[in-house]
């Protein structure tokens, strides 16, 4: 390890690590010596900004910074050095240990190039400095904004879908739910978006193969800035008839979002379209609330088995003892027996009867066309239209478009 200041050229200083203390941070050490030999510095946080206006300055590529859980008070600071240093065209990789999500995400806006945990996993510094010496990419140009609907606010129906367990088909309802919303009417169909909040694992995008954008990413890291052309950018659209925000391109903490967030895409996106369809994820985070506050309806998806049970009881559990709208939720049963199987009738009314709830829905089993439609990204109407599941969900939505004729006429 070097000072801070370089002898003479041949010693130039390529890099510089700045923290609170290097010692703390041995691995580091070892990688920028094998990476640069002794070609590096250590800078502390507060001489850091100093330094960058030194002559000396002008032959660093990049700095290491360097930060745990005990510098996140100093996020400010942190903040500017970041900044400063991009200022000056130099590159940044962020080294982390037990910082919070919040604070990663607040340090990577301020432009930091490269993010890697420590301890420093093996090679991991190298192939950073290497991402970041390669030649920029050609700028993509950026897509076409989605057109939104002008005029006054439509204040839409939103409908949430809400898998209990894995692979309960929460997906599958809620993309052929708001496809059949979008084309459940020849003329003057209604204005169906489809927004995908399980932001680790939402496959929205691949039932409908859709890409994933970084234009969301952007959008939900500071909803306060959001307007209606950067909503309209994260969208897209399905067959010209379904507008889509998908998940995240990265998968991401879902505390990323807060409760706030959450409200300001709902109100933004009931302002545009008749129906707003969510699905969400499986876990409960501080903002299911919001989303289970807002909704009008909420659909519970489960399965005749044991684990979908357990979890029902559980979430009921959990409602009522927060006292929340419990009687909000419509419990869906996927999968559900035939007609004709009436032992399987008989053990759905003894589930609805020992949890306590009320199972609204039965969509029957759709079959192998349900998982092929998946993976060729099409809705089942478009693939399989005579598919008992398919035709269960063309009629919720029908019920669910008539029941909001009647309201809006009503009113």
């Amino acid at each position: 390890m070097t000072s801070a200041t370089p002898q003479n050229d041949d010693t130039a200083i390529l890099a510089c690590t700045i923290s609170r203390d290097v010692q703390n941070f041995d691995l580091l050490i070892e990688d920028m010596e094998t990476a640069l030999g002794e070609r590096w510095g250590d800078l502390g946080f507060a001489e850091a900004l100093a330094f960058f206006n030194q002559p000396e300055a002008e032959t660093l590529q990049f700095v290491a910074l360097a930060i745990d859980g005990e510098d996140e008070d100093d996020l400010t600071l942190m903040g500017e050095i970041i900044t400063k240093a991009k200022e000056k065209n130099i590159k940044v990789v962020l080294i982390a240990e037990d910082v919070t999500p919040a604070a990663l995400h607040q340090l990577l806006r301020k432009g930091a190039d490269e993010f890697v945990p420590y301890p420093l996993p093996e090679n991991e510094l190298q192939e950073a400095i290497e991402r970041m010496n390669q030649p920029d990419p050609e700028p993509v140009p950026q897509p076409t904004a989605v057109p939104l609907a002008a005029g006054t606010s439509k204040e839409g129906a939103l409908l949430v879908v809400h898998g209990l367990a894995g692979g309960v088909g929460a997906t599958t309802m809620a993309v052929n739910l708001a496809w059949e919303l979008a084309t459940v009417s020849g003329k003057d169909a209604p204005r169906v978006c489809l927004i995908d909040l399980d932001l680790q694992y939402g496959t929205v995008s691949t039932y409908l193969d859709l890409p994933r954008r970084e234009a969301v990413f952007e959008m939900l890291s500071d909803t306060a800035a959001m307007d209606d052309d950067v909503f309209a950018q994260a969208l897209q659209k399905f067959d010209d008839k379904l507008d889509v925000l998908t998940a995240p391109s990265d998968m991401v903490p879902l505390d990323l979002l807060t409760p706030e967030d959450i409200q300001r895409v709902i109100d933004m996106a009931r302002k545009h379209y008749d129906y707003v369809l969510i699905d969400m994820p499986k876990t409960l985070v501080h903002w299911s609330e919001t989303v289970l506050q807002a909704a009008h309806v909420y659909f519970a998806l489960i399965e005749l088995d044991m684990r979908s049970a357990q979890n029902a009881l559980r979430l009921k559990r959990a409602l009522q003892a927060e006292e929340l709208p419990f009687n909000k939720l419509r419990f869906a049963l996927n999968r559900a027996p035939k007609f004709t199987d009436l032992n399987g009738k008989s053990r759905v009314k003894r589930m609805g009867e020992s949890l306590g709830i009320s199972i609204d829905l039965r969509l029957p089993d759709g079959g192998k066309p349900v998982l092929q439609a998946g993976d060729h990204g099409l809705p089942l109407a478009n693939s399989a239209a005579k598919n008992p599941l398919r035709r269960e969900i063309a009629k919720l939505a029908q019920s669910l478009h008539n029941l909001g004729s009647n309201s809006a006429e009503a009113a």
